[in-house]
């Protein structure tokens, strides 16, 4: 990363180089708090587009849920979904990559859960079958009913009820959370750290769109970060060329792994506190701030290989 000091007043001061992949949060970054894409990010995002830079987004939400962003985006790139757990193509929705949890780490996971008195949703690659989610019930969903009873009610007909799920979990499940205030949330990550030490990655984060909090629950190692850089392999684009946006924990890694690390003026303290540079709210001028880093570092003459010819 960047050994320049943050800044909120001119944001292009501490681009390092020329970035090539600027990859994007969707809750909180993307979108405002009225869970819009406003038409001047839509705008920002299209001149980043116009200059040569390839975009990605990288988000908690299922894949099924940020496809109309990427439509409103006009983003046809690999999308990584569900914290780095699922990336597929919105092109065809071939999947990329689908994460795996270790034999009998589920099972084990969803009795805790349980036990600790939440309920479990667990995500598959079901998305052509027309569902996403596995839950053991839909008796609470309900409007109003705050968290986990919104989203049920909400998402209901995505669901696929199985009621004795922590028994026989489907063998696709690739990740899940349970949902609930933020004691208990952080009690339950704190409970499944201890049971399965390495086994999981593991995120406590407010819901941008549900009142309470997640637990995410993902196989050991999975990160939005691991999702960019699989993909940005194939495209011979390194770590140090890209610029990562986020507000959220869950950003985090791409966040720390970028060449550039971009925290929205909304973002969590843990996220502004590591990011190289702090832009403008979602509400405010932030995707334009992040449009003129990456359009500063892209004016910079590109770097010379071994030939003396310009680098990829």
């Amino acid at each position: 990363m960047s050994a320049s000091p943050p800044t909120r007043d001119r944001p292009e001061a501490v681009a390092p180089h020329r970035l090539r992949l600027l990859v994007l949060d969707v809750d909180g970054t993307l979108t405002n708090s009225r869970h819009e894409v406003t038409d001047s990010t839509r705008e920002a995002i299209a001149r980043v587009v116009a200059a040569g830079a390839r975009v990605m987004l990288a988000t908690g939400r299922r894949y099924r849920d940020v496809l109309p962003v990427a439509d409103r985006l006009n983003v046809a790139t690999p999308l990584v979904t569900a914290s780095g757990a699922l990336v597929k193509r919105p092109t065809d929705h071939g999947t990329l990559h689908r994460a795996a949890f270790a034999a009998g780490v589920i099972e084990g996971v969803l009795a805790e859960v349980v036990a600790a008195g939440h309920e479990p949703i667990l995500y598959t690659d079901s998305f052509a079958a027309g569902y996403d989610f596995h839950c053991r019930s839909l008796a609470d969903a309900r409007p109003g009913g705050g968290g986990l009873a919104d989203y049920l009610d909400r998402n209901r007909d995505l669901a696929r009820v199985t009621p004795d799920l922590e028994r026989t979990p489907p063998a696709t499940a690739f990740a899940g959370f349970a949902m609930g205030d933020e004691h208990a949330m952080r009690g339950l990550q704190g409970r499944l750290e201890a049971a399965f030490p390495g086994l999981l990655s593991l995120h406590t984060i407010r819901s941008p769109r549900y009142l309470h909090w997640m637990c995410e629950i993902a196989p050991a190692g999975v990160t939005k970060w691991t999702g960019v850089t699989a993909v940005a392999r194939e495209w011979g684009i390194a770590g140090h060329e890209s610029c990562a946006v986020g507000d959220d924990v869950n950003d985090l890694p791409m966040i720390r792994g970028a060449g550039l690390g971009v925290a929205m003026g909304n973002a969590r303290p843990e996220v502004l506190a590591e990011a190289d540079v702090v832009v403008g709210t979602h509400d405010g001028t932030g995707m334009s701030d992040v449009a003129e880093l990456v359009l500063a570092s892209l004016s910079q003459p590109a770097p010379l290989g071994p030939a003396g010819r310009p680098a990829a």
